[in-house]
């Protein structure tokens, strides 16, 4: 019997440089470059996972760190079944504006699967892991920690939202 195909839109949103560009690239082709590399509008990468009974088609937008371009933001939003709301936990100004991202995002989305990812967890952490919980807790997302670096908890990331977009 063929598999189901589904197709998911999963949007990465957050500052620039807290590594949603590398959380991709870790994730889609297992590699990771420490060169920033700013990303203009959106960059859209594919990722087919094969689970039990479905093909499951994750098209991963990579959103651009500038909060000035939210008009184009919202045109990024649409249609999304589910988001990345991406910190650096070694820069608590990113956690602070992620609020930001969240209303943005569900103004125009709806209440789609969130995950809140505190990447670069490998690095010396000015973040508390309690006060990125907490927030995750009050916009009522699961909580990870990520290295793009090492790896850590990326495939994890994707697979979970990946089953949360499915309804799972």
């Amino acid at each position: 019997m063929a598999k189901r195909q589904f197709v998911k839109k999963i949007c990465l949103l957050g500052d620039g440089e807290v590594g949603k560009t590398s959380l991709i690239r870790r994730y889609v082709l297992d590699i990771f470059d420490d060169q920033y590399i700013q990303t203009f509008g959106a960059k859209v990468s594919k990722k087919v996972l094969d689970l039990e009974d479905v093909n499951l088609t994750l098209m991963i937008w990579d959103v651009l760190g500038q909060k000035t371009q939210k008009a184009l933001h919202t045109t990024y939003y649409a249609g999304a079944n589910g988001a990345f709301l991406v910190c650096d936990m070694t820069r608590p100004e990113t956690l602070e504006r992620l609020h930001h991202w969240a209303e943005d995002l569900r103004e125009v989305a709806g209440d789609i699967p969130i995950i809140v990812i505190g990447n670069k967890c490998d690095l010396e952490m000015k973040i508390d892991p309690l006060d990125l919980q907490h927030f995750a807790t009050e916009i009522r997302t699961p909580m990870l920690l990520t290295s793009a670096l090492t790896g850590e908890g990326v495939e994890e990331a994707f697979q979970a939202l990946g089953q949360k977009a499915m309804g799972g």
